[in-house]
């Protein structure tokens, strides 16, 4: 390739290497606001990740003549932690053969399991070429640098194909997810539910409303540092109760607050006036989706992780007629409040032909599973007719 022809690759270990506007100008308008530069360059900023945190920042960069085309956030890992796709089981198979699966190469969003666009090139016009030369670029990096595997978490569908036709194995997870009818109110969407599960919901609220709780919405732009720092003790004490330690850390939240103010949404519950507990939904209006991040509570107070995370949750879409509620990985506890469960998948490049194909039993066994496991908790809806989501 020659001339105006000539692509580049570039590893970057720090974004703040390329402006915000150069890498948000990849993105497409429903890719959220977890991709974007102000987001990712905050983990690094406030060291989420880098340093000694096992996620060593390697961002793959396209450029053409100088002007960047392409890219995917990528990071080397040193462990599996923050991932929320499992592959303990692998890296112990590979150091019983006397192999390192560690380090790895990831591309995804640190700590988030959200669906999103991996391989980004906006709305360049010769997007597949871009593409085959990201994906070439990540698997030049696993020969060079002698690495065992590269992974994608959760791309787009349209993604999660090209990548099988790449060579990569695809492996299912299942999210669950609450979908917006229309409702005009709260007591709509209980309409909508089975006599059960409307019974246990109003049921728990009640207990709620017994203990004297209210809540307070704040939203991103009305929000002040105060408000972060008791929503970072909330945050912190729920790893604290089982014994971890949290991954994102206080100036994290305040500098995420700053910039990017119009994607959060604070819900405190209090008691007299006094906070007890908080919950934080990221919101995406292009897309009309909110997820909910993290939540945490300084007292126990029975239903209120229910009410301050998902009711409070809803009826702020209901009423921002915000089409779906994204909950988190895992969670069949969230059936009973109104969510179904979405199958998304994440790509595996697995560099030993040996590996990669017993990993590929395993995955068409485990989709199987998977299967049933989705079809078995459809028979359980708490809508009183639906469908799953594919």
């Amino acid at each position: 390739m020659t001339g105006s022809d000539k692509l580049h690759l570039e590893i970057l270990d720090r974004l703040s290497d390329v402006s915000a506007a150069d890498w948000n100008a990849l993105l497409s308008p429903n890719d959220g606001p977890f991709l974007k530069h102000e987001f990712l360059s905050a983990l690094e900023e406030t060291g989420c990740v880098g340093g000694n945190t096992g996620w060593q920042v390697a961002h793959l960069t396209l450029k053409q003549d100088g002007r960047l085309v392409g890219a995917m956030p990528l990071y080397l890992k040193q462990h599996s932690y923050g991932e929320f796709v499992f592959d303990w089981s692998w890296a112990q198979a590979y150091e019983q053969q006397g192999l390192n699966y560690y380090p790895k190469i990831l591309c995804a969003i640190p700590f988030t399991p959200v669906q999103g666009s991996r391989i980004l090139c906006g709305s360049e016009s010769n997007q597949t070429r871009i593409q085959e030369a990201l994906i070439d670029g990540l698997k030049s990096l696993l020969a060079e640098n002698d690495l065992s595997s590269a992974h994608i978490l959760f791309p787009m569908n349209s993604q999660a194909e090209y990548l099988r036709e790449q060579g990569f194995l695809l492996r299912d997870s299942v999210q669950f997810h609450w979908q917006n009818q229309n409702f005009q109110s709260f007591e709509q969407f209980l309409s909508a539910l089975t006599m059960k599960r409307r019974k246990n919901i109003r049921r728990e609220r009640e207990q709620v409303v017994r203990e004297a709780i209210s809540f307070q919405h704040v939203p991103g732009e009305d929000s002040n540092d105060q408000d972060w720092e008791f929503f970072f003790d909330c945050y912190q004490n729920t790893y604290l109760e089982h014994q971890s330690s949290p991954y994102l850390n206080e100036s994290f939240f305040k500098l995420w607050a700053k910039r990017m103010p119009d994607n959060l949404h604070l819900i405190f519950a209090q008691r007299n006036g006094s906070p007890i507990a908080a919950s934080l939904l990221v919101v995406d209006r292009p897309s009309s989706k909110v997820f909910g991040r993290y939540w945490g509570a300084l007292e126990h107070i029975p239903c209120l992780h229910f009410e301050t995370a998902y009711y409070q949750a809803i009826e702020y879409c209901i009423a921002e007629g915000i089409q779906t509620f994204e909950g988190g990985a895992q969670g069949e506890h969230k059936m009973a409040r109104g969510f179904l469960p979405t199958t998304i998948q994440s790509a595996h490049f697995i560099k030993d032909p040996r590996f990669a194909k017993a990993i590929g039993h395993f995955l068409d066994r485990e989709h199987q599973g998977i299967g049933a496991y989705v079809d078995e908790l459809a028979e359980h809806s708490p809508l009183k007719s639906t469908k799953v989501l594919p």
